[in-house]
């Protein structure tokens, strides 16, 4: 009984140093076939309880079966020790070194004609306007009825369009969506600003484009008269190009205003001395304005015996143009990233 229990005891010794040894998972399996498996030497010991006293029985009983469960916990502890070890080690290998420099993703630059368009938003919306967006298609009704340009008016000449039918165009001017506040707000206070697309057939030059950005203004209450028009531009003029710039008002014509007039700033290049830039006047030509023609407002279901009111138009790229010193309106539209990586 004594040597049966010795040789217990180098059992567990022998196969847990074994165990401990082992650093792989095939060196484990290799151990667990050698000593743990159903012929291994410490199972096969289980043949000796036949031949021993059932006291002795008892005890050499308890005695293997405590090795036994002992030997194979360890051997699960191990396992799943190796287990983590190997993940982790994979883990470190398959691992992004994210100190590695990555792919140069450079930022693009904003088209200048948004970069103003926003700006000059953001100047009105101060000012207390609501911008108003309307339609790139429009009706004829809409876009030349509504603003005072029956079928055959000679100005139809200057707004040739893109039709789709007879009475289907894209828009010459964004007018047609302040015909569309005034229809809808009829006897209330407006302002608005409108910003979009235009679209005539123009031919391209340098300073004429088939598509082009353009901002409307729109202000109708009681009482408006050409002085707040004034105020208002020079307050935007200012805020745009600085507080040194002054403005003019030059007789001119649109059939939606009346009286009408075209707005110039003072040249930036010569502070209004005269130069090649501003043709030797001083000033150059903005934008258009005037007040609102009296039957403009009777179409849109205003009484002009009551209500007065002024528009404006801006021409985007026109301002873009002298904001930074553009040389050609086609390079706005190009795509030349050599042209927009100055506006980063």
């Amino acid at each position: 009984m004594k040597e049966h229990l010795e040789k217990l005891d180098h059992l567990l010794k022998l196969i847990t140093n074994k165990i401990e040894e082992a650093i792989s998972k095939k060196q484990l399996i290799e151990i667990r076939n050698a000593y743990l498996s159903k012929k291994a030497e410490i199972n096969t010991m289980l043949s000796i309880l036949k031949s021993l006293t059932p006291e002795e029985r008892s005890v050499f009983g308890q005695k293997i079966n405590s090795v036994r469960e002992h030997l194979f916990q360890l051997y699960e502890q191990k396992s799943n020790l190796i287990d983590r070890a190997d993940l982790t080690d994979k883990l470190n290998k398959e691992q992004i070194d994210l100190s590695l420099p990555s792919v140069n993703y450079t930022s693009g630059g904003v088209n200048p004609v948004f970069l103003v368009r926003d700006e000059i938003l953001n100047i009105f919306i101060e000012m207390g306007y609501e911008v108003k967006e309307g339609r790139d298609v429009e009706s004829d009704y809409y876009n030349f009825e509504l603003m005072n340009i029956p079928k055959n008016h000679p100005s139809r000449d200057m707004q040739d369009s893109f039709y789709f039918s007879e009475s289907l165009l894209l828009r010459t001017h964004t007018s047609p969506a302040q015909a569309r506040v005034m229809e809808e707000k009829k006897g209330e206070l407006i302002k608005v600003v409108c910003p979009g697309k235009c679209y005539r057939r123009d031919n391209d030059d340098m300073t004429h484009s088939h598509q082009f950005m353009q901002i409307e203004g729109l202000l109708v209450g009681q009482n408006i008269n050409l002085g707040h028009l004034k105020a208002t531009l020079d307050l935007f003029i200012k805020k745009m190009f600085g507080p040194k710039r002054e403005i003019r008002l030059v007789s001119s014509y649109f059939p939606f205003t009346e009286p009408s007039v075209e707005v110039e700033v003072s040249c930036a290049e010569c502070d209004g001395q005269g130069c090649p830039t501003c043709k030797h006047t001083g000033y150059i030509e903005i934008l258009g304005a005037g007040m609102v023609h009296p039957d403009v407002l009777k179409m849109s279901g205003y009484d002009p015996e009551i209500y007065s009111g002024f528009a404006f138009g801006i021409g985007v790229e026109r301002v873009a143009m002298l904001r930074y010193q553009i040389d050609d309106i086609r390079r706005i539209y190009q795509n030349d990233v050599r042209f927009l990586k100055q506006f980063k």
